[in-house]
C-alpha cells in the first residue's frame, strides 16, 4: 500500500499558522516518529523470530529527527549513521516497505533502493548514478549518501560534501553546473552517535570543517553510552559539546556555532534546527547541535539487551524521559489533539506498519517460492528417471524449508547434481541449464557493481599514444606532470587538488609547482596534516559533481586513510548496486627511497583493502602522466602511486600532454626477450631493465612486462603469452614476500592459466620481510638489487640447463 505519512517539511512559528495548520503539522510528525518506532518495535521481533539475520535501530531518536528533517531541504546532502530511519522517513528519502525490505535483505533496487539487499537495515542511500553513467540533478533531489557500519567512518566524506557548497558558491567557474548546486546554498546534514565522537576521525574532521568553514551540520545524538560503556570513560566532561566548547567562533575568529538541546523537547528541538541550519546555510558556518538525554527503548541492537549493563534508575529515566512519551503529553496538555484521538492515530499507525512489513516479505518469499517450486520440480523429474534414492530426500528436504532462501535451492540442486554426476539423462542437463541461469542472476543480485561498470568507466577511454617532436627536450619527470596538470586544469573547471604542501610551493616534488598562482587557491589547495579527512573531502566533493584530486604525501602514510579508502570510497559502487559513485584520484608517491616510512611498497595491502578502487603504478612520469589524463575522463576512483626517485629522472616532454593516454589494464611488454618472462612495475621495473643489459651479456635473453596497472591486472593476458613462449616466470617485487607478487602469481598462474605453459618452477623476488632502513646500503639490503635480478633469472636458466648455466656460487 503507498505510505500514508506527509513528509515533515517546513518549520512554523506560531504567528505565521492557524492554529489547525499547526495542529496539522504537529500531528503528522507523530504519527510519522510513531511509525518509525513501530517499525524499530516490529523489526526487532523479526530478527528474533529468525525471518531477518540482525537489526539495529532508530528507536528513541524520533523527535529530534523530527525537528532535523524540517530544516533539510532539496539539494541538501546527508551523512550519517544507522539511527536516523524516522529522518529518513521524514523527509521522504525512505518508506516503511523499504525498511523492510532492507531488514529481509532483497537483492532488487526497486524494493531496497538504499543497497539492493546488500547492506544491513538503517543503512541509507538515495540513488544519484544513472545506469549510464550520468548523474540526477542533485539540486532537485534530498540527498543521502550510503551509510557505513563503522560509526565515526561517515565523517570525512561529510566534509567534502560541505567543502563542495563553498567551491560552487565561491568559485565563479562552476555556476553553469547548475545540476549539483544552487550558489552553494545546501548544507550537509551529519549524526553521529556520542561515543563515536572519542574517535580520531571525528575529531580529525570537526577541526578540519572549522579551519574551512563549510556548512556542515552536526547531530550528536547523545543517549549516555556506546552500547555498554558509559559517557564518563569515553569522553573529558561526559559531555562531547563541553569539551569542544574552544571551537566555537568569537568575533574575528573561525569555528563553530554550538547548541545543546534535549531529545524529547519537541519545541525546542525544532526552534534550535531552525536557528542552527539557517546560520549553517547563510553563513556557512560549521555547526554542532549536541541533542541530549536520548533514549535507547530497545537497546544497541539484537544481538543484546540493555538491561545487562544500565542500573534500574537509568532504565527507569529513559522510560519516562521516552521522547515519543513526552512528545505525547505535551500535544495533550497543548491541546493539540486528545488522547482518544491519539489513541485512534497509534493504532491506525501500527496497522500500516504492520501492512508494510508484511507487503515486503510476502514479494521477496513470493519470488523465493516460485524458484524453489521450479528447483524442486526438476529435482524430482530427474528423480523419476534416476537410480539415485536419494534425490527424493533432496527434493522433499527442499520443499520442507521453513522460509527458505536462495542458497536453500542453489544448494539442493548442486547436491542433486554431485549425486548424478555420472548419469546423463535430458532431465539432468535441465536441472544444469536452471541452475547456470541462476547462477547469472545470483551473480547480479549479489556480486556486480564492484565498479559503476558505465560507458563512462576509465576502461572504456581510448588508448592514446605520447607523441614526440623531433627535437623534443629531454626534462625532469616532475616537469612532465607539472605540464600534464596544467593541461588538465585549464581544460576542465571541475577539477581540484589538494593536500598538504599542494599549494603554495607547489606539492614537495613540485608536480604542482606554479599552478596555484595560475588557477587559484581555490581549485589548488594546502591542507593539514590530515589523511582521512583529505580522501574524506574528495570522496564528498566527487558525489557532487567535481573531478578532485587528493593527496597523500606518501604511500607510507596511507594507512591513516585506510578507513575511508577502504570501508567507504571502495566499497561505494558495491553497496549501493550502482546508485552511487565517487570518482576521486588518490595521488601519492612511494616505493624505493630512503627509511622506514619514506619508502612504502605495500601493494599486497592495498590489493586486499581496496577492492573497488584501480591502483596505478607507473614507472615514470609520462606514465602516471596519461594515467591521470585516463582517470580524469572516467567515474571510478583510483589510486596512483609515482615513483619516489624518479621525479628527477630524464623524460622526453611528449607534444601532446594534455591528451595522451594510458589505457588501465592494459599491460606494456617493455622489452622483448625469450628466456625468462619477468613482470615488474613502478621503481624496480628500471631495476629490472638495468638488469637486463648484464644478462644479455651473459646469453640470457630477458622479455620485461610492465602491468602498469595492479588493479585491474594485465586485461589483454600479455602475461601468459609471454609464458607460452620463454616457459619460465619470475616476479619482481619490492613488497614484502607474500604481498603483491602473491597477487600477481595469482593473476598469471590461475586467472590466465599461466601455470599449463611453465617448464620450470615460478620465481619471486621481493623486499624482506622488515620495512627498509634508513641509507643507501639499507636499501640494497632490504629491497631487490641489480645483483638480486641478475642471480635470480640467472638459478632459473640454470636449474632449466645447468650444463650451459653452471651455479655461480
Amino acid at each position: 500500500m503507498p505510505e500514508s505519512t506527509l513528509p515533515a517539511t517546513g518549520n512554523f512559528t506560531e504567528h505565521e499558522l492557524s492554529f489547525n495548520d499547526f495542529r496539522q503539522i504537529v500531528i503528522n510528525d507523530y504519527r510519522i516518529g510513531y511509525e518509525s518506532r513501530q517499525a524499530s518495535i516490529l523489526g526487532r521481533r523479526e530478527v528474533l523470530t529468525g525471518k531477518a539475520k540482525f537489526g539495529i535501530f532508530g528507536d528513541g531518536k524520533e523527535v529530534a529527527q523530527l525537528a532535523m528533517a524540517k530544516a533539510f531541504k532539496k539539494g541538501d546532502w546527508r551523512a550519517g549513521y544507522y539511527r536516523d530511519q524516522t529522518f529518513m522517513f521524514a523527509t521522504g528519502m525512505s518508506t516503511l516497505k523499504e525498511f523492510f525490505a532492507q531488514l529481509y535483505a532483497h537483492p532488487d533496487i526497486e524494493k531496497d533502493p538504499a543497497s539492493g539487499g546488500r547492506q544491513m537495515n538503517c543503512h541509507y542511500a538515495t540513488r544519484f548514478a544513472n545506469p549510464d553513467g550520468s548523474m540526477v540533478n542533485q539540486a532537485e533531489t534530498m540527498n543521502c549518501s550510503a551509510d557505513i557500519s563503522t560509526t565515526g567512518g561517515h565523517m570525512p566524506r561529510l566534509l567534502g560534501l560541505a567543502y563542495a557548497s563553498k567551491l560552487y558558491r565561491q568559485n565563479k567557474e562552476l555556476e553553469g553546473l547548475k545540476q549539483f548546486s544552487v550558489n552553494g546554498n545546501e548544507v550537509a546534514f551529519g549524526s553521529i552517535g556520542n561515543g563515536a565522537t572519542s574517535e580520531g576521525i571525528f575529531l580529525e574532521t570537526f577541526n578540519a570543517a572549522g579551519v574551512l568553514q563549510v556548512p556542515m551540520a552536526i547531530s550528536v545524538w547523545d543517549d549516555a553510552y556506546a552500547i555498554s560503556v558509559p559517557a564518563s570513560l569515553q569522553t573529558t566532561k561526559e559531555d562531547i559539546s563541553e569539551a569542544l566548547r574552544g571551537f566555537q567562533r568569537e568575533a574575528g575568529t573561525n569555528g563553530y556555532e554550538i547548541f545543546k538541546v534535549r531529545g524529547w523537547d519537541y519545541v525546542a528541538l525544532c526552534e534550535t534546527y531552525a536557528v542552527a541550519i539557517e546560520m549553517c546555510r547563510t553563513e556557512h558556518v560549521p555547526v554542532l547541535i549536541h541533542v541530549t538525554e536520548i533514549t535507547q527503548p530497545q537497546g544497541h541492537s539484537t544481538s543484546g539487551s540493555h538491561e545487562r549493563y544500565k542500573p534500574a534508575e537509568r532504565l527507569a529515566w529513559e522510560t519516562e524521559h521516552d521522547c515519543l512519551m513526552q512528545m505525547r503529553k505535551w500535544m495533550i496538555n497543548s491541546a493539540v489533539i486528545t488522547e482518544a484521538e491519539l489513541d485512534e492515530l497509534e493504532d491506525a499507525a501500527k496497522k500500516h506498519v504492520r501492512n508494510s512489513q508484511r507487503e515486503a516479505w510476502n514479494e521477496l518469499s513470493a519470488e523465493i517460492k516460485a524458484e524453489l517450486e521450479e528447483g524442486a520440480a526438476l529435482i524430482e523429474q530427474l528423480a523419476r528417471h534416476s537410480s539415485v534414492k536419494e534425490l527424493g530426500k533432496v527434493a522433499s528436504s527442499l520443499r520442507a524449508c521453513v522460509d527458505p532462501g536462495r542458497r536453500d535451492i542453489v544448494g539442493a540442486i548442486r547436491k542433486a547434481l554431485r549425486l548424478t554426476a555420472k548419469e546423463h539423462q535430458p532431465e539432468r542437463k535441465a536441472l544444469t541449464d536452471w541452475l547456470t541461469e541462476e547462477n547469472k542472476a545470483n551473480k547480479e543480485r549479489y556480486n556486480s557493481k564492484l565498479f559503476s561498470d558505465t560507458p563512462l568507466s576509465p576502461l572504456h577511454v581510448k588508448a592514446i599514444a605520447a607523441q614526440y617532436a623531433h627535437d623534443a627536450k629531454m626534462i625532469d619527470g616532475r616537469e612532465i606532470l607539472n605540464a600534464a596538470f596544467d593541461a588538465a586544469f585549464e581544460r576542465d573547471e571541475r577539477i581540484v587538488a589538494f593536500g598538504e604542501d599542494v599549494g603554495a610551493i607547489g606539492d614537495v616534488n613540485q608536480g604542482f609547482a606554479g599552478l596555484q598562482a595560475k588557477f587559484g587557491d581555490l581549485r589548488i589547495t594546502d591542507t593539514g596534516i590530515r589523511e582521512s579527512s583529505i580522501i574524506g573531502q574528495g570522496m564528498g566533493l566527487a558525489m557532487r559533481g567535481l573531478k578532485p584530486i587528493a593527496e597523500i604525501q606518501y604511500l607510507d602514510y596511507w594507512i591513516w586513510a585506510i578507513t575511508v579508502l577502504s570501508d567507504d570510497i571502495a566499497s561505494l559502487s558495491y553497496r549501493t548496486k550502482g546508485g552511487q559513485k565517487a570518482p576521486l584520484i588518490v595521488r601519492t608517491r612511494g616505493h624505493r627511497l630512503e627509511g622506514i616510512w619514506h619508502s612504502g611498497s605495500p601493494m599486497g595491502a592495498l590489493l586486499n583493502a581496496l577492492r573497488g578502487i584501480h591502483i596505478c603504478v607507473p614507472r615514470n612520469m609520462t606514465q602516471a602522466a596519461g594515467m591521470y589524463n585516463t582517470l580524469l575522463q572516467g567515474d571510478e576512483p583510483a589510486i596512483v602511486i609515482e615513483s619516489l626517485n624518479g621525479y628527477r629522472l630524464k623524460e622526453k616532454m611528449p607534444s601532446n600532454i594534455g591528451e595522451f593516454t594510458v589505457a588501465l589494464g592494459k599491460a606494456e611488454v617493455v622489452k622483448q626477450g625469450t628466456d625468462v618472462t619477468v613482470v615488474s612495475y613502478g621503481s624496480t621495473l628500471r631495476i629490472v631493465e638495468e638488469a637486463a643489459v648484464e644478462l644479455s651479456q651473459m646469453g640470457i635473453n630477458i622479455e620485461i612486462i610492465d602491468p602498469q596497472t595492479l588493479y585491474p591486472f594485465d586485461l589483454n593476458h600479455d602475461c601468459v603469452n609471454s609464458l607460452n613462449k620463454t616457459n619460465k616466470l619470475l616476479v619482481v617485487d619490492e613488497d614484502i614476500p607474500g604481498g603483491g607478487s602473491a597477487y600477481i602469481l595469482q593473476q598469471v598462474l590461475e586467472v590466465q592459466g599461466g601455470y599449463s605453459f611453465l617448464d620450470s618452477a615460478p620465481k619471486t623476488l621481493c623486499a624482506k620481510e622488515h620495512r627498509p632502513p634508513y641509507g643507501s646500503d639499507g636499501d640494497y639490503f632490504t629491497k631487490p638489487s641489480v645483483d638480486d635480478i641478475i642471480e635470480a633469472v640467472y638459478n632459473i636458466m640454470h636449474d632449466s640447463n645447468p650444463g650451459k648455466f653452471p651455479a655461480i656460487f
